[in-house]
This record gives structure tokens, sequence and C-alpha cells, in this order.
């Protein structure tokens, strides 16, 4: 009992340093948080800050950034608070299999709620995989250059990004890289919305099931030929990057539908500067993305929209909103912005979201678009 004390007491007051940064900068709604991230979903903050489940690093990582602060600086807290947790969880023998699906590696968290109203999901990290820069905004998007990726399904909860899943394979024509157009919201996949008698029988049986596909997803881990998987998070404190670190594998966040039915885009290329390009410090470089209009949406008054913001002086300096011309569907566009790198050697890693028109984020569900550069 006293263990179980510990970790509900280590999980609340993680929540309540979390609902405290949240307080210092006004207390801003989950959606604008959401919006600002561009890699989590608000309903991932929101049960970060309940105190009923200890949130994965990456969840963590996102509302410290959505915040304006420092990953790094909760990183001791969220170690210590997780390590009450899997304290906790292997006090007794018969508790493993539910510590093990309560709190899997690298902070992939099964939800038995998720599993209660029927969601599955795509697996979306690639194993032995060399990803060519950021893939554009979409769902189920695969990054560029993949190699001996493997694909199955797998459950997770809303809002967390699977951290060590393989992603499956680019269907036969399909050129590894390219985005694959964003569906529309499935229309025959409302969600599932049992009587809460069923609710209970569903959630009992899902602690079972959870385990075993966890266990499945631990055998896995790994067993690409490099011996490494991707990133764990799909956004990373570029305050602790390095020219080593390049270039950086971020995985996708949770599927959404795009802000338009029928939008959808596709990335051709780095036209300029491909990943771990070196620049010199103090330098002005144009770097450009090719893009497609694959869905059936005109783009008008698109841009891209900086997310690591307020700029900081051993960043690279670029505007925060970045036009992109007129794109019929079916058509190409070639997206440009200056860089200014600084006078600090490193690696500069920047994110940007595709924003419609009215200013809404085009594709919620889609991974940044992002340059790495190495200065020095």
């Amino acid at each position: 009992m006293d263990d179980m004390r510990a970790r509900a007491e280590a999980i609340e007051h993680f929540a309540a340093a979390l609902r405290e940064l949240r307080k210092t900068v006004g207390n801003p709604p989950f959606r604008e948080m959401s919006g600002r991230s561009g890699a989590i979903s608000h309903t991932t903050l929101h049960e970060a800050t309940k105190g009923n489940r200890l949130p994965s690093w990456e969840t963590t990582v996102e509302f410290v950034k959505a915040c304006g602060a420092d990953p790094a600086a909760y990183r001791e807290r969220w170690d210590s608070a997780n390590l009450a947790v899997r304290s906790s969880s292997a006090a007794g023998p018969s508790n493993r299999a539910g510590a093990f699906a309560a709190r899997p590696p690298d902070g992939l968290e099964a939800s038995v709620a998720d599993v209660a109203e029927g969601r599955t999901v795509h697996n979306a990290t690639v194993h032995n995989a060399n990803v060519h820069n950021a893939t554009v905004d979409g769902a189920n998007m695969h990054s560029a250059t993949v190699h001996s990726a493997t694909g199955s399904h797998a459950l997770r909860p809303a809002g967390e990004t699977p951290a060590s899943l393989p992603t499956p394979p680019p269907p036969p024509g399909e050129i590894a890289g390219d985005v694959r157009p964003i569906p529309s919201a499935p229309g025959s996949r409302g969600r599932f919305r049992p009587a809460r008698p069923a609710v209970a029988a569903l959630a009992v049986a899902a602690v079972g099931v959870a385990a075993v596909v966890l266990v499945a997803v631990a055998v896995n881990r790994g067993s690409g030929t490099d011996g490494h998987s991707a990133n764990a998070s799909g956004s990373p404190s570029t305050t602790s990057l390095s020219a080593a670190d390049c270039p950086v594998h971020p995985t996708n966040p949770p599927w959404s539908p795009p802000a338009h039915e029928g939008d959808s885009a596709k990335f051709i290329g780095d036209i300029t500067l491909p990943d771990c390009t070196r620049v010199g410090p103090r330098q002005t470089v144009t770097k450009v993305w090719r893009l497609k209009n694959a869905g059936t949406v005109p783009w008008r008054g698109y841009s891209l929209h900086r997310l690591d913001l307020p700029q900081q002086p051993d960043q690279c300096q670029t505007v925060s909103d970045v036009p992109i011309m007129d794109t019929r569907p079916g058509e190409m566009v070639d997206i440009r912005t200056d860089i200014t790198t600084p006078k600090k050697p490193g690696l500069c890693y920047v994110r940007f979201k595709m924003m419609e028109g009215s200013g809404q984020v085009a594709f919620p569900g889609g991974r940044p678009l992002n340059f790495q550069v190495i200065v020095g």
C-alpha cells in the first residue's frame, strides 16, 4: 500500500508542477497549447495535469515547450516520478504484466480507455530508417529514404506518439519518402460508444490485450539491422541537440483530420540545404522545400509558421511565417526562406507547420516540416 501511495504522490506532484507552469503563463487553453506544439493533442496535454497517470516524456516536452519553458529543466523531476511509478509497479510479481502495460519502454503508454472505445492506430516509427527531412503534414506519413521498414497495428492512447513501433512500408506505386494523401475523417468508423457495463467489461479485458501487444512491441524493438530505433520524441528539445544528432528523426503525432476535407500535401524534396548541410557562422543562406498539393483543395493564402518561438540568439534566424504561393490541386510549389546562422557552432533544427488561409493548422495530424543545418 505504501508503494501505491508513493506512486500516486509522485504522479500528483509532477502534475502539480505542470499545472503551476501553465499558471505562470496565464493558463492558456489546451487547444491553444496544442496549436503551439503542433505535435500533441489538447486532450493529452489536459490529461497530463490531472494526476491520473504519469505523462510520457514526449508529452512532457511538448507541454513545457508550449508554455515557453525549457524541457531540460523538468527532466530530473520526470525521471524521479517515473522511477517511483516503476518501483511501485514492480513491487509484486502479480503486478508486472500490468506495470509493463501501464508503462512500457520509451514513454509508450497503453490506455484502457482507448481500447474500450475501439481505437486502433497505425504504428508510426521507422526501424532502421534514414529519415531525410521532416515529412510534410498528413496522417500515416512516411519519412524519406526508408530502409527495411515493417508494419503492424498497436494500441496507444489518443495524443501519444508511439516511440518504438515500426512504420508500414509504402504501398505499391508510392515512392518511399513521399507523404501519403491525408485521409478524410473515416466516414464509416464512427467512435464506438458502448453502454457503461460494456465499457467496464472491455476495460478489464483491455489490460490483458494491452500487455500482450506491448510485449510484442518490446520484442520487436531494435529489430532493425543497425540496432537503433527512431528518435523517441517527435520534437526534441533544440537546446539538447548537437551536430552529432543530425539527422534528427522525428516521429508522427496522433492522427487528426486536415482542417479542410480532401486537403493533402506531399513532400517532394529538399531543393537546397539537405539535412546536415554545413554552413559557416553568421551566414545567410536560402532554404527551399518542394511540396505537391496532393489533395482536392486549392491552397490560397497558405503559409509555414515557425514553431520554435521565440527565436533565441543561438538559433538560426528566419521569418516567423513563410508565405506559400497559391497552388492548385496536382501542382507543385517551391517554398523558400532565408536562414541566418548564429555565431556559435552547433545544430540548427527548426520546425514549421503549414497553416491554411484563415490561420488554422492545415494538417494537425502531420509532422512539422523542418530544416537541419550544422553550423561551423
